[in-house]
């Protein structure tokens, strides 16, 4: 059984709110958990207090026992400094600007 750390949503429509949970990694989002670990409130503003609620102690406790946080959740485990921050790889060069756009901005760079 692999045990995942991961948000379940909950809220009314356009309104959200995450409960964290452990869950098994079978059970759907927002079915079956095993315990529910914190809270994420997305509509409150950044540095609020209670936007992002999280059990230490129990968040800890599973991490020991083998549960894998999910990259939104490792993120807020690492700010919280309950585990390491995740790395997450560069952008991909995919979504930068092709060669003729990049051939306009320098020409409008050494124009201007």
């Amino acid at each position: 059984m692999g045990l995942k750390i991961r948000l379940a949503r909950a809220g009314a429509k356009k309104r959200p709110y995450y409960h964290i949970v452990v869950a098994d990694s079978r059970s759907p989002r927002d079915g079956r958990f095993i315990e529910a670990v914190g809270s994420y409130n997305p509509m409150l503003p950044a540095e609020h207090a209670e936007r992002i609620r999280l059990k230490g102690e129990r968040i800890t406790h599973w991490i020991s026992q083998g549960a894998v946080a999910t990259d939104r959740v490792a993120k807020f485990l690492g700010k919280a400094g309950l585990a390491p921050m995740p790395v997450f790889a560069e952008q991909p060069k995919q979504s930068a600007p092709k060669k003729k756009a990049q051939e306009r901005a320098a020409a409008a760079a050494a124009a201007g």
